[in-house]
This record gives C-alpha cells, structure tokens and sequence, in this order.
C-alpha cells in the first residue's frame, strides 16, 4: 500500500480537481492525505456565520467534510495567508504564501512528507491550472519539497485537460446551452487553461466515485460562485465533466496512459527508481 500527499492551494480545490483520485486510493486501502497551503481567507463569506466563527474556521469545517466524504485520512494546513485572486492587493501581503520564501513554505511540505513516508506527492502544473497565483506557488513548493524530502517521492501534477474542455463546451454549444467560458482564452496569468492532452500522461477513471466527488463539492458549500455551478450541473454534464481526471509526471516519456497511476503496469520507473 501506499501513501500519497495532495497539496492544495485552498480549502475546496481538491473537491474539483483531485477528489475522484483521493476516493479511489482511500476505497483500495491506500492512505490519503491532503495538505492546503493557504486557509482559505479571501474566500467568500457566507451569510450564516455563526457569532465568533471566522471564514477561515469554516472552512477548515469544510474541509474535514470534504475529507469525511472521499475517505481521506488526515487533513493538514501549512497555514499560510490566502494571496487572493490575481491583481489583487492581497498579492504583494508579506504573509502572503505567494511571497513567503520558497524554501521555507517547502520545509513545512517536508515536515508532512518525512512524518508519512510519502510515496507519491500531488501539486499543480506549471501555471496552476489557470493562472492563480497560489496555484503556481503550489507547483513549485511541491517540486521542491520533494527535493528537500527524507525519501524523495514520485512527484504528478494535477491539470486539466484543455482538448476535452474545449469538446465538452461545443458539444454544449450544439445542444443548445450557451457558454462563454472558453479553454483556449487567456486565464489569470494569460494563458490557456489546464494543459494540452499531448502534454498529459495519466487519465484517471474515477467514473464509480462521481457520487464521492459531488458530496466533497457539497461540503465547501460556503464557496457559493464555484459549487453553486458545480452543482447546478445536469446529472449527465457532471458526470461527463468529473468523471476522469488528468495528470502530468514529470520525465515520463510522452503519451497519455489511459489507467490508474498507482498501478503503473506499463513497466515505467521514475527517475528515483520507484514504479
């Protein structure tokens, strides 16, 4: 068995972007762990606060719904402050984990990494899937900690896939539902969104944990702009939008394998020697 570390940026990203994966792993006895970097601050404020109770206190409830819902089995914060969108003020906040010094945001990965003996470690992709500037960080902390670790683990990084972004919203077009979301358009950091399918290499069935996958969503219900959509999705759109996820591995030769990274039956071995 195994132990994998995912690290988000915020409480709710590994709802929408690694959830599927994380059940999977939890259901075939493997243990899962996801760490958040920020707390989540610059979120939305829901209106039900209850006297006393901060948004960050929420959402670290959040986030232990979210883990009750995929089976996760521990939960854990490097407790930086949220940089918040790009462009905003927030951005340039000396205790902001965008400007916190590399090295020490990926001590406090490794710390986590050394404790679990982790075998694998979850980030982003280069530009965090769209820009956001606590995403990028993502990529890079996760990069290094992995460096910096006691036993180096084999590192993916978790994107989208912009071919099957861009079918999903013309075959949306043609039924008639009209969208102006576009993957080829510039996002925060003027880039396309997510990653090529020429540039991925692992896509992850996780059809059977679609129901897993919608009740972490549910659980970050403070985020209304996001989940609110999610979950206003036609049964069949969901399904078709979260049913597969997607992920880079680095120095893996070029081609999308269609399975489950933790098998890895195709004989390949990272470059730290482990299957």
């Amino acid at each position: 068995m195994s132990t994998l570390v995912f690290l988000h940026a915020h409480p709710d990203d590994e709802s929408s972007l690694t959830s599927g994966s994380m059940a999977r792993a939890a259901e075939e006895g493997h243990r899962v762990v996801v760490v958040y970097a920020t707390n989540g601050d610059h979120g939305e404020v829901p209106d039900d606060l209850a006297p006393g109770e901060s948004l960050v206190d929420r959402r670290r409830k959040e986030a232990d719904a979210s883990a009750a819902a995929t089976g996760t089995h521990r939960v854990a914060w490097l407790d930086y402050v949220d940089s918040g969108m790009t462009g905003w003020v927030e951005n340039t906040a000396p205790e902001s984990f965008l400007q916190v010094d590399l090295d020490e945001a990926a001590k406090r990965l490794v710390l986590i990494l050394d404790e679990e003996d982790a075998d694998i470690l979850i980030g982003y992709d280069w530009h965090g899937g769209y820009g956001h500037p606590d995403h990028i960080k993502v990529h890079h902390v996760a990069h290094r900690a992995a460096e910096l670790a006691a036993r180096k683990p084999r590192v993916l990084e978790a994107t989208s896939n912009r071919d099957r972004m861009r079918m999903w919203r013309d075959l949306a077009k043609a039924s008639g539902t009209e969208s102006e979301f576009d993957p080829d358009g510039p996002m925060d950091d003027g880039n396309p969104m997510g990653t090529p399918e020429s540039d991925i290499h692992w896509q992850v069935d996780v059809s059977p944990y679609i129901g897993h996958r919608r009740a972490a969503m549910q659980a970050h219900a403070s985020q209304v702009t996001d989940i609110g959509m999610f979950m206003a999705m036609p049964p069949e759109m969901f399904a078709g939008a979260f049913g597969t996820e997607f992920y880079i591995e680095p120095g893996r030769p070029a081609g999308m394998v269609d399975g489950w990274f933790l098998d890895a039956t195709d004989g390949y071995l990272s470059q730290d020697g482990q299957s």
